[in-house]
């Protein structure tokens, strides 16, 4: 198993509604048209990922867990990889809930999009609480 642990933030126009994806990104800014971002000024993107992370996302049955945690609340997404994850995106982090992948997705076929995230978990972003992701790959 390999295991990246990383941190970003909340923001005030943190809203969780998108149905199919959601989002960190590095950017220090949100706006309200950004319904699948949970979190911005994250310290690492996906070209940052170790290359042995990486390796292990790039097969198909690889199972991937994210857990995000704010404020004592812990949210778990699990999807799997896929050979065709570049890992290329230097600015933001995207787990889809379909098979779509770009050089910014982590993770295909999620069990949860944003609008799924707990909603306690949710509330404390939009206040701009801290965010610990972990994520791990089998």
């Amino acid at each position: 198993m390999e295991e990246v642990t990383f941190h970003a933030r909340g923001h005030e126009h943190v809203r969780a509604a998108h149905e199919s994806t959601f989002e960190l990104t590095s950017d220090d800014w949100l706006t309200p048209a950004g319904d699948c971002i949970v979190g911005v000024e994250a310290d690492t993107t996906p070209a940052d990922l170790p290359g042995a992370f990486v390796e292990a996302c790039r097969d198909e049955a690889a199972r991937i867990t994210v857990e995000l945690a704010v404020d004592g609340v812990d949210h778990a997404v699990t999807g799997r990889g896929d050979p065709d994850l570049t890992f290329e995106g230097d600015r933001s982090m995207v787990f889809r809930t379909s098979g779509y992948v770009d050089d910014r997705t982590v993770m295909v076929d999620a069990d949860a999009a944003a609008t799924d995230l707990d909603r306690d978990l949710v509330e404390a972003l939009e206040d701009g609480a801290d965010l610990t992701a972990t994520l791990r790959v089998e």
